[in-house]
């Protein structure tokens, strides 16, 4: 069965139960991210994932940049931002 997919709030509280402490710049660009591309939390959260693992830390325009790649090449799950990335090796994962 699939996990329900977390808000971007709920997301971020389980990161920083995880260790991951956003700034309140990193916390801004996240929201700006969403309202600008107006991508689901599915994709936001995974673009927050994908951002943590190819940068370490949080690069505010990295993810902009990658949610801005994944919206406008119509991905829309998890599953298929994670295939994305890999395919055009955006990342190293």
């Amino acid at each position: 069965m699939e996990k329900p997919v977390r808000t971007v709030d709920e997301y971020l509280h389980y990161l920083e139960g995880k260790g991951f402490h956003f700034q309140e710049d990193a916390i801004g660009f996240i929201y700006f991210g969403k309202q600008y591309t107006n991508a689901s939390d599915e994709l936001i959260n995974s673009a927050i994932e994908i951002t943590l693992k190819a940068q370490k830390t949080f690069d505010g325009s990295f993810y902009v940049s990658l949610l801005e790649t994944l919206v406008s090449s119509k991905i829309q799950t998890r599953n298929a931002a994670l295939k994305f990335v890999k395919e055009r090796e955006l990342v190293a994962m």
